[in-house]
């Protein structure tokens, strides 16, 4: 008799695709619809030596009593949720939902580069004055500029598609360099999974030709111990005093002061910051007062994005599917990773 996979959803549910995972053959599925991210949760204890797939923003408080746990589907990118559990050691193989913010991200990303470039801010002040002013600065093009993406994943490959078909020319900084990405979550129809797209590459220890040229540059890289104050006063000061920089990443890849430096001294020529050192940004912050910044709360991807739940579940069931079928995961977080 073929064994029964338990599958226990915590998360937010799309019947649809639900109705597909249940048709798995040899599967049994329990669902505790949770739209809300919870901290601290607990399943049932009958139940929770049955699981063997859980998908779950987090992990339960009784994660010791999932004997039979495989594998943990989170519907985060970020996984520290995950980091320090013991997940490795257990045999527990764990994945994120990597790519279900890339469109919307990459779409900001190209939003604000013309915000950025044609100084829509300074069109809006005008317009709330009545002041008539057809200044050059307000014709800019994007065309013929040159934009670096630092990090070169999902986010910074589909910021290339978009920016390719506007006539950017795409530069990437990456550890290694450009690869092909395989096993990774990506909207069909976008992104560059093979990696041919930029026009240049650029590799560690070659920051200073990545960022003397850019008109733009974009940080695409996970917040980690080795990125936390990666943009510094040195960085920042080598780019060119036209470029703007975007961070839909997160705040802290910029040390704050850097930051603050660089617009006061005219280093750059201005910023467009969707993620922040606090959350909210206080009122008092001095980033609020720059007639060349952007400011937006965190909005450039999020889970109230009108696909978030379809790309979600699209990972879900494909996982399901694989995991059923002995095929590699897809969007795996490495051993090293979770043992952080």
């Amino acid at each position: 008799m073929p064994t029964t996979t338990h599958i226990f959803i915590h998360d937010c549910v799309d019947p649809p695709q639900l109705a597909r995972l249940r048709a798995f053959p040899n599967t049994q599925v329990d669902v505790f619809e949770c739209n809300d991210e919870e901290d601290n949760w607990l399943l049932p204890d009958d139940l929770a030596p049955k699981i063997e797939i859980l998908v779950s923003s987090s992990a339960p408080d009784n994660l010791a009593a999932m004997t039979s746990l495989k594998l943990i589907q989170i519907s985060s990118v970020g996984c520290t949720q995950l980091v320090g559990l013991g997940l490795p050691e257990r045999g527990i193989q764990a994945c994120n939902a990597a790519g279900i913010f890339d469109v919307p991200i990459a779409e900001w990303n190209i939003a604000m580069m013309i915000n950025l470039a044609r100084d829509l801010r300074g069109m809006i002040r005008n317009q709330e004055s009545q002041t008539f002013d057809r200044d050059a600065r307000f014709q800019n093009e994007l065309s013929g500029r040159t934009v670096g993406m630092w990090g070169y994943g999902g986010i910074g490959r589909e910021t290339a598609r978009l920016a390719k078909a506007m006539g950017l020319r795409v530069h990437a900084m990456t550890r290694d360099g450009v690869t092909t990405r395989n096993n990774v979550y990506c909207v069909p129809g976008h992104g560059d999974p093979e990696g041919r797209l930029p026009d240049q590459t650029f590799v560690s220890g070659e920051e200073r030709e990545f960022l003397s040229n850019l008109d733009f540059l974009i940080l695409a890289l996970p917040l980690t111990t080795e990125t936390d104050a990666l943009i510094d006063d040195n960085f920042l000061q080598m780019l060119p005093p036209q470029a703007y920089v975007l961070n839909p990443a997160r705040g802290p890849l910029i040390r704050e002061e850097s930051l603050l430096r660089s617009l006061r001294e005219n280093w750059i020529a201005g910023a467009a910051l969707d993620t922040h050192y606090y959350y909210p940004l206080p009122p008092e912050h001095p980033l609020w007062h720059f007639p060349n910044v952007i400011i937006t709360p965190h909005v450039s991807g999020s889970n109230l994005s009108p696909y978030f739940k379809t790309r979600l579940w699209d990972i879900i069931v494909e996982n399901g599917r694989r995991y059923l079928a002995g095929e590699p995961l897809m969007n795996r977080l490495s051993e090293s990773l979770l043992a952080k």
